[in-house]
């Protein structure tokens, strides 16, 4: 049991939301497990499991296949619900030990293509490595998998536009999606990447 500040109050809103229809349905999914309590407007008691939490930036690219940040050990619960076979991690730096630990009991295959993060206008994406990392997500028999670097926005922001021109998204599309998760950070030199391979 732990106490909250009252600016979580709306965080919690959905999920006592969630707690009255489970009432009526009684159905027993995860989100369900958690007895919400508020006395009053300062406190909010949560009792139960650990709720699900997504990692930074998590969306759905397309059937079997996700994308985010990087994944911390609060987000372990949430990504066993999504029954990954893999995880394309688009950085150079090595894998964590508590996330392999979390890939190998969950038999959860590791992709690595380290791609350098760097800040315009120094900016190498390294064409043959998106190639690589591009026949691994198109594979089917890799998914349901999860695409993710250091904060979902710009290596994985250009892997998933360059996996939407091969869906053939016309351009604007492409670039409103990446412009979406990268935010104030949307870099140039990644657009035009992503314009560029053919």
């Amino acid at each position: 049991m732990f106490d909250m500040q009252v600016s979580e109050i709306q965080q919690l809103q959905l999920e006592v939301k969630h707690q009255k229809q489970h009432n009526n349905h009684n159905q027993d999914t995860p989100m369900c497990q958690k007895k919400i309590q508020i006395q009053d407007e300062k406190k909010v008691i949560v009792e139960g499991d650990d709720f699900l939490v997504p990692p930074l930036n998590f969306a759905m690219v397309d059937n079997g296949i996700f994308r985010s940040g990087f994944p911390k050990p609060d987000n372990f619960s949430f990504l066993q619900t999504l029954r990954l076979r893999s995880i394309i991690y688009l950085c150079p730096e090595p894998y964590p030990e508590t996330n392999l630990e979390f890939l190998n009991s969950n038999k959860i295959k590791l992709y690595q293509f380290g791609i350098e993060g760097h800040k315009e206008p120094f900016v190498n994406i390294p064409e043959d490595t998106i190639r690589e990392a591009l026949k691994v997500l198109l594979d089917v028999r890799n998914h349901p998998l999860i695409i993710h670097c250091k904060r979902g926005k710009h290596r994985t922001g250009c892997l998933v536009g360059c996996y939407r021109k091969l869906q053939k998204w016309c351009l604007s599309s492409v670039f409103d999606e990446y412009q979406r998760f990268a935010a104030a950070k949307a870099r140039v030199s990644d657009q035009r990447f992503c314009l560029a391979l053919e």
